[in-house]
This record gives structure tokens, sequence and C-alpha cells, in this order.
């Protein structure tokens, strides 16, 4: 089953932004398709493989941080090629 899910990282502390770059550039390592916008990260790949990178990857973020918040949609089907038709 393929997902499509949607990330706002937001680490509650003075030094965030090398916390959201280091968050980003693993997931960019993990091989799944990433789409980034200045509000949030997009993730794609099936249910299973997705979940597995983000289990592991929030888990060492939030390890690595005092304080954080960490939002997080989920989408039932591949959504990365969408495009608006208005």
């Amino acid at each position: 089953m393929k997902i499509s899910v949607e990330l706002t990282f937001s680490p509650l502390q003075d030094d965030f932004e090398q916390h959201i770059i280091d968050f980003i550039k693993k997931l960019r390592a993990s091989g799944l398709t990433i789409l980034e916008n200045p509000l949030s990260t997009q993730v794609f790949g099936t249910y299973d493989e997705v979940m597995a990178v983000l289990n592991r990857e929030i888990k060492e973020a939030f390890e690595l941080m005092d304080k954080g918040l960490l939002y997080m949609k989920v989408v039932k089907s591949d959504r990365s090629e969408y495009e608006p038709h208005f």
C-alpha cells in the first residue's frame, strides 16, 4: 500500500535550524521520494518503508533535542505526482 506523509518538524529551542536540516538530510538519504517546501516535508512510498524510516528518524531527532514537536498527516495514496487543476 502506498502512502504520502506530510511532516512539519519544530524543535522548540534556540538552535532549531540545524535540527531541521539534519532531519531532512536523513530523510533524503533514505531512498524514499521526498519533496520539500518552506512549511513542510512530504515523504512518499510504501507504508512499511515510510513508517520504518519515520520511526527511526523521528526517534533519533527527538533524542537529539531538548523540546520539540512534529505534526504528521498520512494519506493512503501516492500523491507525489499531484498537480493542481485550477
